[in-house]
């Protein structure tokens, strides 16, 4: 199942840094996007939007300010879902995302793999 990580931090005190981690740990396919250049456990990130295929998530830790740049390229990316993470919530980009025939979920993506709920 490929993941996509939007808003992805080189910063190990970051949540979407530990977010990557534990994708990966937990056996997913992760596609890091993200300003910074850098390296998650491997995995590197992205700085330009890649086109994909089959993606299954978007996990998304930008704030909803932030968000907007990126509306055209999410519903491009057809996901299953996206995740908004908490201080992600943005009720505009989830209007859309839904009349697009993707489901919404807002909770955390690190207690969603902690509880086997991912």
């Amino acid at each position: 199942m490929k993941t996509v990580v939007l808003g992805a931090s080189p910063n190990p005190e970051r949540y979407s840094y530990k977010a990557v981690k534990k994708l990966k740990q937990h056996g997913y396919e992760v596609i890091a996007i993200g300003k910074r250049k850098g390296n998650i456990d491997g995995i590197e990130i992205i700085q330009q939007l890649p086109f994909l295929s089959d993606v299954h998530t978007i996990a998304m830790y930008l704030s909803p300010s932030n968000q907007k740049e990126y509306y055209d390229y999410i519903l491009s990316l057809k996901p299953q879902r996206i995740i908004f993470n908490p201080g992600t919530e943005n009720k505009e980009l989830a209007t859309l995302a839904e009349k697009n025939g993707i489901a919404v979920v807002e909770w955390c993506v690190l207690i969603m793999l902690a509880g086997n709920q991912y």
